[in-house]
C-alpha cells in the first residue's frame, strides 16, 4: 500500500528585469524567482485530477505581473508581496514560499559620478532573500549573500591540528585564506529597511575577515558571525558557509628557486568545507 507523503511544486529561475524610469536616472533590478506551493494537491498525484493545481506557467506570470504592480526596491518586500498574493488567491495553497537571487548591478562611475542610465554588473555575488509563510501565520523572512569570494595573504594560519599517518599537509603560521563564502541571517523582527541591515551586514563581515588573525577557518567564520549579531541589533542568527579555496605552494627547489610565500597554485576542488549557525 502506497501514499502521498510530503509534497510541493512551483516554477523556478523565472528571470525578471524591472526598470524604473524616473525623470532623471533610472533604476533597475535583476531577478532569479523561485515560488513553491504546498498544499491540497493529492488527488493530482493519485488520480490525475489538476482541479486544485494552479499551473506553474501562470506562477511566471504573476511575477511579471506583480513586479509591474510593486512599488517594492528590496527583494524581502516583493518575496513577501508574492507570497500573500499566492496565499490570497489559491485557497488550496496551505504554505508557500519566495527565493529571490538578485545580480550586484551597480550604477557605472563615469568621471567619478553615477551615471544616470547605465550599469556595471559588481562581483559574482548574489543577494538572497527567502520568505515563507504557512496560511493564517507570520512570514518568516531571510536574507543573505550567495558566493562572497573575498582571500587575504596574510593573517591567517592553521596549525595544532590532529596529524596521523595520513597527514601530510604541512603546518603554517602564514597562509593565503580565501573562500568563497554563503551567508544567510534570519530576523528577530521585521526590519523598516532592509537594504541598510544588508549594507552593514556586509561591511562588518568584511571588516572582520580582513583584519582577523585567523588559527582557521572556523576561528574567522565565528568572530564574523559574533560581529555581525553585535553590529545588527535585529538580527536573530546568522549561518554561515565557507568552503577554504586552498592555494598551494609551489616547490620551486627542482629549479633552483626559493619559494618565500610568493609562488601559489589556486584550486577549486576538493576545497575544505566548513559551515555553522552563530545565534544571539
Amino acid at each position: 500500500m502506497a501514499s502521498l507523503g510530503e509534497n510541493r511544486y512551483g516554477k523556478s529561475r523565472v528571470r525578471v528585469m524591472k526598470v524604473i524610469r524616473n525623470e532623471t536616472h533610472h533604476e533597475m533590478k535583476e531577478w532569479n524567482v523561485c515560488v513553491l506551493l504546498h498544499g491540497d494537491f493529492e488527488t493530482c498525484f493519485t488520480t490525475g485530477d489538476n482541479s486544485k493545481i494552479l499551473p506553474t506557467d501562470t506562477m511566471k506570470n504573476t511575477v511579471y505581473y506583480l513586479a509591474r504592480e510593486s512599488s517594492a526596491a528590496a527583494l524581502e518586500v516583493f518575496a513577501t508581496e508574492l507570497v500573500a498574493f499566492l496565499l490570497a488567491d489559491n485557497p488550496q495553497v496551505s504554505k508557500a514560499s519566495v527565493e529571490i537571487e538578485e545580480k550586484s548591478w551597480k550604477a557605472m562611475l563615469i568621471d567619478g559620478q553615477p551615471h544616470a542610465t547605465t550599469y556595471q554588473l559588481g562581483g559574482p555575488e548574489l543577494q538572497t532573500a527567502e520568505v515563507v509563510q504557512q496560511r493564517g501565520e507570520a512570514a518568516q523572512i531571510s536574507s543573505g549573500i550567495d558566493g562572497l569570494v573575498i582571500l587575504k595573504t596574510t593573517r591567517s594560519a592553521f596549525t595544532g591540528y590532529i596529524k596521523n599517518a595520513q597527514t601530510t599537509l604541512p603546518e603554517s603560521t602564514d597562509r593565503i585564506f580565501g573562500t568563497r563564502a554563503t551567508v544567510v541571517w534570519e530576523y528577530l523582527e521585521k526590519p523598516n529597511d532592509y537594504a541598510a541591515i544588508r549594507a552593514l551586514a556586509l561591511e562588518t563581515l568584511l571588516k572582520v575577515f580582513a583584519e582577523h588573525d585567523s588559527l582557521s577557518v572556523q576561528h574567522t567564520l565565528y568572530d564574523m558571525g559574533k560581529a555581525m549579531l553585535a553590529a545588527v541589533p535585529q538580527l536573530a542568527r546568522v549561518k554561515l558557509t565557507m568552503p577554504n579555496l586552498h592555494c598551494n605552494l609551489v616547490d620551486l627547489s627542482r629549479f633552483g628557486q626559493t619559494n618565500p610565500n610568493q609562488i601559489f597554485v589556486p584550486i577549486d576542488e576538493p576545497h575544505g568545507y566548513i559551515e555553522a549557525v552563530i545565534e544571539r
